[in-house]
């Protein structure tokens, strides 16, 4: 772990309780005067303290130096993530974090099964424990969409991974791209996207949605 999260870090005192106590106390074994570093996800800053105590419940934090430390993918990429079974989301999830995607919008594509619902608090704890480990600075956006097209009205300028000849290698930088759920898109779907803005794989392989969305992320982004 690179670094422990804490929502007021850069405070000038923090005390530290409950799971945070256990990890810094039980797993990490610190000792008093040794040193910690916090983030908040919020600032960029890297905070910097010393451990003054320690008991059975808590462990008292003091700030000792705070610098900017960004830690990011040198290019954004936003993904549009027909929805899935939850369960498969959560397990390809820290690899996109880590990959540095900036923002995923869960979309119910046609072909999306409306049962399927997000745990957007599970979500989160997921992507806090994976930046903790990756070093990431700043925090994943994740959104909802109630349908392609209304996701297309507010991000215009998408792009479709589907079957094509138009491939990634040669199409320049990609903002944002939309993924399908399994079984794809439908026609209606798909004739939202004008050729141009159709990209695919150089691949006769079918993917499934998951695999798609991390090969995505490492194209553009590794």
């Amino acid at each position: 772990m690179l670094y422990l999260y804490h929502e007021n870090a850069g405070k000038t005192e923090l005390s530290l309780e409950g799971d945070a106590h256990r990890y810094i106390f039980k797993v990490r074994r610190h000792k008093v005067n040794d040193t910690l570093h916090l983030r908040n996800l919020e600032d960029g800053l890297l905070h910097c303290y010393l451990i003054a105590s320690i008991d059975k419940h808590s462990v008292t934090l003091l700030l000792q130096v705070s610098r900017e430390l960004e830690v990011k993918a040198k290019h954004s990429l936003h993904i549009g993530w027909c929805v899935i079974d939850p369960k498969s989301v959560e397990k390809v999830l820290p690899s996109l974090n880590e990959m540095g995607v900036e923002k995923i919008t869960f979309i119910y594509c046609k072909r999306s099964q409306k049962s399927f619902k997000l745990d957007f608090k599970r979500l989160e704890k997921i992507l806090l424990n994976s930046s903790q480990q990756s070093g990431r600075s700043s925090r994943m956006i994740l959104e909802t969409s109630e349908s392609l097209e209304r996701f297309l009205d507010k991000y215009p300028d998408a792009k479709l991974l589907h079957f094509s000849t138009n491939r990634f290698i040669s199409y320049g930088t990609l903002d944002t791209i939309v993924v399908g759920c399994e079984g794809g898109f439908v026609q209606e779907e798909i004739d939202l996207f004008n050729s141009e803005r159709v990209i695919g794989f150089n691949t006769s392989l079918v993917l499934k949605s998951e695999s798609a969305v991390c090969a995505v992320a490492s194209k553009i982004l590794l």
